[in-house]
């Protein structure tokens, strides 16, 4: 799971809004301000049931994490936290 769910950053992260972008989500923020340190961003193959296969990225480390637990849930309430 990426790390930035639960990072006071997330809606002003750039790593995170690549993120985002790598998976086709709605930004959290259009325009982010925020250049983390030194994030490190996990990309994983995965096979799909179809044959086929995904790409899951997740940002699994960064310098400029700051621990907010659930901070993603309080931006965007009654949607599921992504994987």
């Amino acid at each position: 799971m990426c790390i930035c769910v639960n990072c006071r950053w997330v809606d002003r992260c750039q790593a995170y809004h690549a993120v985002e972008r790598q998976h086709g989500a709605v930004h959290l923020n259009e325009s982010p301000d925020f250049q983390p340190s030194s994030p490190r961003i996990h990309v994983s193959v995965l096979d799909l049931p179809e044959g086929g296969a995904g790409i899951e990225w997740d940002v699994r480390g960064c310098e400029s994490f700051a621990p907010d637990h659930g901070r993603w849930l309080r931006l965007r309430p009654g949607e599921p936290v992504p994987g």
